[in-house]
């Protein structure tokens, strides 16, 4: 394990987005960490795309809540 040092906005922000998520906050910053490098690495791909793709990886199966 590591320590990566960002900017204390980039910080107030994970904080903000690990309640909403109710991840912790190291959580939070790797899943934003992974998805980013994702998104790089796929360029084509929109967000929705890459998580389905990461679901299906784990097996993990979908609820929709919208009729498509």
């Amino acid at each position: 394990m590591g320590i990566v040092k960002i900017s204390d906005k980039l910080h107030e922000d994970v904080r903000k987005n690990s309640t909403v998520m109710e991840r912790s906050i190291n959580s939070q910053a790797e899943f934003w960490l992974k998805i980013g490098r994702l998104a790089e690495q796929n360029p084509t791909m929109t967000y929705e795309e890459i998580l389905k793709r990461e679901m299906q990886s784990q097996n993990v199966t979908s609820v929709r809540l919208v009729n498509e």
